[in-house]
């Protein structure tokens, strides 16, 4: 065999041929894995291997790199890398130099989440030319949102502050899970189908839902709800989860609230507001109505002039007749329009003071008084009753004192043990016991017998057992 010795590769040349077409032929990819043989030693770089169900790879993570983790790895963790293909020259091996690393749950989201906002974007799915305008007073709201989350109620509790005059139609939806998605196109489809034929009294639509993680919220990132908002022909506020949350729904909706209570204050205009307007347009039909009726009046007055000049009789009669007529019908047709305007004013204001909260602040504190008083009272009777109670003890102990039967004549007997007689007398270190039976003395004990104004010391002499 005729072998050049060009042709031939020391393990060193050929090692670091092969790294440099794997580092040219493999720029920055993505991987997603199981972390397994995790090792970190004292110099603070990573090494572990990525497998899946049929193979796996070693993998470095250098210190210089390891400060962006905003985890702490684990065997069994699954996550998703972005690296770089090498070489480990000296030994032959490949392996993956980790640039950065993250939990492939919220990261596999957020990568989806980033393409599909890139895609939809270049299709002009968020162009402004596109958006339409939400109508200033909705004949009518279709609200597209879970029955049973706390959205629903913080949306109908604003339009009912705001504006309770407009009606809401609820289309109840799941917000979450596999099922949502088609349900919420379901959803805008039908609105839109039946807002077109006429069936559904409505003009702009609600979607929204209480906040939660990006995978919660994942069902208004689906393509199917985007193009859904995109092709419905009534305008469209998104209110998804809090301020800091963005779906791909509120790029692609016509107007994007931060919460589901901002999306219902934005369709919903300011009742106190339009009161004002209605007293301005009021007085101003008022003056129209006034303004009218001078002008024909001064016309008849101009056409009676007239008439007198020309001296035809009953065509004067006839024409002052037709005017007085005219004055009458345009004078009740005001009064008329004046009494209507009235009535609607008396209706919106009996309206606006049910819900004056002046109303519902003297009720409480009316029961508060009430209350209040009640609690006074109670602590007066608790206070009477445990007076009485210490009355009645007070009663009972000083019927029962010793110091009382002594004052009735009796006296108690009492024993000292293993004392003089001149040390009972003076009273030190008496051990004193109530005599109950002769059968505790003997002949020389010496007693003393306490009365209710002083005492006996004598010494016992003889003791007998009654018969």
């Amino acid at each position: 065999m005729n072998i050049q010795e060009d042709d031939v590769y020391s393990v060193s040349s050929l090692n670091r041929s092969v790294a440099n077409l794997l580092e040219q032929e493999f720029a920055w990819i993505w991987v997603e894995g199981e972390i397994s043989n995790l090792a970190q030693p004292a110099s603070g770089h990573i090494y572990f291997s990525l497998k899946d169900a049929s193979a796996q790879v070693s993998c470095a993570m250098f210190k210089g790199r390891n400060r962006t983790l905003n985890f702490r790895p684990e065997n069994g963790n699954q996550v998703l890398v972005r690296a770089r293909v090498s070489l480990y020259q000296p030994r032959g091996n490949y392996q993956l130099i980790i640039d950065r690393m993250e939990e492939a749950g919220d990261g596999a989201l957020r990568r989806q989440f980033d393409e599909l906002k890139i895609k939809l974007a270049a299709q002009g799915l968020f162009d402004e030319t596109h958006k339409q305008e939400v109508p200033g007073l909705p004949a009518g709201i279709a609200l597209i949102t879970s029955k049973s989350g706390a959205a629903v109620h913080d949306v109908l509790s604003v339009i009912e502050r705001r504006f309770p005059a407009i009606p809401v139609k609820l289309f109840p939806v799941p917000v979450q899970g596999v099922e949502a998605a088609p349900a919420i196109c379901r959803a805008i489809q039908l609105i839109g189908e039946a807002s077109v034929a006429g069936e559904l009294d409505c003009d702009v639509i609600l979607l929204v839902r209480g906040g939660g993680s990006l995978e919660d919220l994942w069902s208004f990132n689906e393509e199917s709800v985007a193009r859904a908002i995109y092709d419905c022909p009534l305008p469209i506020v998104s209110g998804v989860g809090h301020e800091v949350d963005v779906t791909i729904a509120d790029f692609v909706a016509d107007i994007r609230a931060a919460t589901p209570t901002a999306a219902a204050e934005t369709v919903t205009p300011d009742q106190s507001t339009w009161s004002q307007s209605f007293d301005w347009y009021q007085q101003r039909m008022q003056q129209l109505v006034s303004d009218k009726i001078e002008r024909q009046q001064e016309k008849c007055h101009w056409l009676h002039s007239r008439l007198q000049q020309q001296h035809p009789q009953a065509q004067l009669q006839r024409s002052r007749e037709r005017s007085e007529e005219l004055i009458k019908r345009l004078f009740r047709h005001g009064q008329s329009m004046l009494s209507y305007r009235r009535s609607l004013l008396v209706e919106n204001t009996a309206r606006l003071k049910t819900h004056n909260p002046l109303l519902r602040i003297r009720q409480n504190r009316q029961s508060i008084e009430y209350l209040n008083k009640r609690i006074q009272q109670a602590t007066l009777n608790a206070l009477d009753h445990k007076k009485s109670q210490l009355s009645n003890a007070a009663t009972t102990l000083n019927a029962i004192s010793p110091l009382k039967t002594l004052e009735r004549g009796y006296s108690i007997t009492l024993a000292a043990d293993n004392l003089a007689a001149d040390n009972l007398a003076s009273g030190k270190d008496k051990k004193v016991k109530a005599i109950t039976s002769v059968r505790q003395l003997k002949i020389n004990d010496m007693i003393e017998t306490r009365l209710t104004d002083g005492h006996i010391i004598s010494r016992v002499e003889s003791c007998s057992e009654a018969d």
